[in-house]
């Protein structure tokens, strides 16, 4: 045989060998899924056991075997860029979970001496944890805590009054932690935690910022001031442009209400509930009270369009790869009862179509705490009122309606949190 031919015949069947299944195959985790869901569920009954539930992302069904030990009220949840640590917050004795998403198993928990609403898992191995009552020796409660994942433990404790908020610039370079009742916005620099080098930087100049957005190059925040809505004595909120490389602020734009927001391409979507211009009109509701989500365009910094959605305080937002967009929110105005429909039903989901700007609010009841689109499915899950809804967002489908309801995905005990592990 020509020396070519048997070349390119090995080079051939070595291929094969490696993608058929051959030799160097990267092996399946326990639960034998490649496409998974992690749904955290705290107990509600005798007939619940609380964890961590795998569900079959391509399927939209619960895994064999699938519950992972993460304490006894596991809920909020934070996932590493590489998606190979998440992190799982058990309520019931303020202490993380770590858990290898490889392996599926808990690797430890690490105490926190108090309770949180935010976190941040980084590649490099560390978690960021603010947590309000943390108690400071000389100084008013709060602090940042450091966690490390691999070996367990507090690192290192970052005092800041009220620290309440923490986001993550793309690369994880840059960490922006927010405290209640504050104008500020600390910038803490994670590699220099541990250099002796002052790791905070403190930036001026804010009105109530509640949370930020990041550009996808990591260069700009755009900083929400929840303004009126969080106690300021503004007229309204706004996007102030804050500067990564400088730490200086820049534009600053006036919306309706401030708490959550979103990229997609050039515009910023930002949600909240205004305490003054939230009139539900002329949207047909019992509801006497609306939030608003306001579309800003990045280029020329200036607001281009307004929609009303149910009200609360917004603090989940999301968007299909089809572009609807899910904004949800805690204590809004609840009508109506999913179980007995009879009339008007509300909770706190609203869905905008980015395409045509309506805007829908599904028959469901209760807080919104968990929202995950996907990239390789038209399908959103939601975790509203403690139960995990799945919709299917495929606009071909779905005809002149914006949403479709495809059923529920039944897990005992409360969904809290959701999280894609393998796509996203």
């Amino acid at each position: 045989m020509n020396k070519s031919v048997l070349l390119s015949v090995l080079l051939v069947a070595s291929f094969c060998f490696i993608s058929c299944g051959g030799g160097t195959t990267v092996p399946k985790p326990p639960s034998g899924l490649t496409e998974r869901v992690f749904a955290s569920q705290s107990v509600s009954g005798p007939a619940a056991q609380a964890g961590l539930v795998i569900i079959n992302g391509e399927y939209d069904i619960l895994a064999r075997a699938s519950e992972i030990s993460a304490g006894g009220s596991p809920g909020l949840m934070a996932i590493s860029p590489s998606r190979s640590a998440l992190l799982a917050f058990d309520s019931s004795t303020n202490s993380v979970n770590v858990v290898n998403t490889i392996k599926e198993t808990t690797t430890g928990a690490i105490s926190l001496p108090g309770p949180t609403t935010s976190m941040v898992a980084l590649d490099n191995g560390f978690g960021y944890v603010p947590v309000p009552s943390a108690p400071i020796v000389g100084s008013s409660p709060g602090a940042v805590e450091v966690l490390n994942l691999t070996s367990g433990g507090v690192t290192a404790t970052i005092p800041l009054p009220a620290a309440q908020t923490v986001v993550a610039s793309p690369d994880g370079s840059q960490i922006l932690v927010f405290s209640n009742d504050s104008d500020n916005v600390t910038v803490i620099s994670p590699l220099l935690v541990n250099t002796g080098v002052p790791v905070t930087t403190t930036v001026s100049g804010f009105d109530q910022p509640v949370y930020a957005v990041f550009s996808s190059d990591g260069t700009t925040a755009y900083v929400l001031n929840c303004g009126a809505q969080c106690g300021s004595s503004s007229a309204s909120a706004s996007v102030e442009v804050l500067n990564m490389a400088t730490l200086t602020t820049g534009t600053s734009v006036p919306v309706d209400a401030a708490t959550i927001g979103l990229i997609n391409g050039t515009n910023l979507y930002v949600a909240g509930t205004s305490p003054t211009n939230n009139k539900c009109n002329p949207q047909t509701t019992s509801a006497a009270v609306c939030g608003r989500l306001d579309t800003v365009d990045l280029g020329s910094m200036t607001v281009t369009g307004s929609a009303m959605i149910t009200d609360g305080y917004h603090d989940r937002i999301d968007i299909s790869a089809n572009g609807q967009l899910y904004i949800g929110s805690h204590t809004c105005t609840n009508i109506g009862n999913i179980n007995n429909i009879s009339g008007e039903v509300r909770g706190c989901l609203s869905i905008f179509n980015t395409t045509n700007g309506n805007v829908i609010i599904p028959p469901d009841n209760g807080d919104v705490t968990g929202l995950q689109s996907f990239t390789t499915r038209f399908v959103e899950y939601v975790a509203e009122g403690g139960n995990l809804r799945v919709y299917d967002t495929d606009l071909n489908a779905l005809l002149i309606n914006d949403y479709i309801t495809t059923g529920t995905i039944v897990i005992r005990g409360q969904v809290i949190d959701v999280k894609a592990v393998d796509f996203f």
